[in-house]
C-alpha cells in the first residue's frame, strides 16, 4: 500500500521528507537508509530506518495524538508481555512542512499472518489467547481510555450506516441479524482492563508460525475486554477460535460482544477503505464472512 493517499484531510509523506526531518532533528542517523515499508496502516506511514529502527508519521490530525500516548506507554507495557513490542527510541517534532509530532522506534521482524495459509492455527490461538490474557491482567490504573472504549450500542448508527452503504457488496440482511444479535449480549459487567484494541492481521508479526511481535498500539487504552477479541475472526480459523475462546474462558456474553466489535469494525472500514485500500478492504471482506459464518448467516 505505502504512503499513497487513503483520506480526504492527509497529509501525504516521502522518503525525502522523513531524510529532511532526520538531518534536521536526529544527524546521528541522517546517513541511514530510508525505504518505505509496503503497508496497508492506514493512520501512520511507515519507513525502515537502516536495519534497526522504523519512522512512523501520523498521516492525519486524528493519529498525531496517538504519538504522545504510545511514547508514554509503551515502555510501560513491554516487559509485562510475552511477546515483543515496539520500543519508542526518539520522538520528532514538527517540521520541513510536517505538522505533526512523529516517532521512531524499534525495528521488529516478522511476517503478518494470512488465514489459511498459518502452518499451526491452534498454536497461533494459544498464542494470541496468552497476549491478550497479558494484557488484561497489567493493572489499569492510570491509563488512558483506549480508542475503542465505548459501549458496543453507541457504534449502532454508524454500523447501521455502513451497512446501507454495502448494500449488494455483503449480505446486509445477515449481517443486519448478526449485529442486532451482538446488541443483545448483556453489557461487560467487570472493571475496564488494558486493551490493545486492534489485534488485526497487520499488527502482529510471525516467526516459524509463532506470534512474536504485537505493533501498532495507537489504539491501546483501557476498555473492556471483548475488543480484543476480534482477534478470533480476523487472524483465526473455525477450529482454532474454540482453541482462542477456551485459553481466555470467555463467557457467552463477552464472545458475542467481540463478535459484534469484530463486525462493526469490519463492516465501517470495508464501506470506507473499500477502494483506497484494497488490502484493509480484503481483510474486512474476510472478517464479515467469518462473523456472519460463525453466527449462523450467509456472506458474499
Amino acid at each position: 500500500m505505502g504512503a499513497g493517499k487513503m483520506h480526504a484531510d492527509e497529509v501525504v509523506t516521502d522518503r525525502a521528507l522523513v531524510r529532511r526531518l532526520l538531518v534536521g532533528q536526529f544527524p546521528q542517523w541522517a546517513g541511514l537508509s530510508v525505504e518505505l515499508v509496503d503497508s496497508p496502516g492506514t493512520v501512520n506511514a511507515v519507513y525502515r530506518l537502516g536495519e534497526d529502527m522504523a519512522v512512523r508519521l501520523p498521516r492525519i490530525k486524528a493519529g498525531a495524538k496517538d504519538v504522545d500516548r504510545e511514547q508514554r506507554w509503551l515502555p510501560h507495557l513491554a516487559p509485562l508481555l510475552p511477546v515483543a513490542i515496539p520500543v519508542p527510541v526518539g520522538t520528532g517534532r514538527p517540521a520541513e512542512g510536517y505538522p505533526w509530532p512523529w516517532s521512531v522506534y524499534s525495528w521488529l521482524d516478522g511476517e503478518n499472518p494470512a488465514v489459511g495459509r498459518i502452518a499451526d492455527p491452534g498454536v497461533l490461538a494459544k498464542d494470541l489467547a496468552a497476549f491478550v490474557a497479558a494484557m488484561h491482567r497489567i493493572d489499569p490504573t492510570d491509563g488512558p481510555p483506549a480508542y475503542r472504549h465505548e459501549h458496543l450500542v453507541t457504534r449502532d448508527a454508524a454500523t447501521r450506516d455502513a451497512i446501507e452503504k454495502l448494500r449488494g457488496i455483503v449480505d446486509t440482511d445477515s449481517a443486519t441479524a448478526a449485529w442486532e444479535a451482538a446488541l443483545r449480549a448483556p453489557e461487560w459487567p467487570g472493571p475496564a482492563v488494558w486493551v490493545h484494541a486492534d489485534l488485526s492481521p497487520g499488527n502482529v508479526l510471525l516467526s516459524g508460525g509463532r506470534l512474536t511481535a504485537v505493533i501498532d498500539f495507537g489504539c491501546v487504552g483501557i476498555g473492556e475486554p471483548a475488543v480484543d477479541l476480534i482477534a478470533a475472526w480476523s487472524l483465526l480459523t473455525a477450529d482454532a477460535r474454540n482453541v482462542f475462546r477456551a485459553a481466555l474462558g470467555v463467557d457467552d456474553a463477552t464472545w458475542a460482544r467481540g463478535r459484534g466489535w469484530a463486525l462493526s469494525i469490519a463492516l465501517i472500514e470495508l464501506s470506507y477503505y473499500r477502494i483506497t485500500n484494497p488490502v484493509m478492504a480484503a481483510t474486512a471482506r474476510h472478517v464479515i464472512q467469518e462473523v456472519l459464518t460463525d453466527h449462523g448467516g450467509r456472506g458474499r
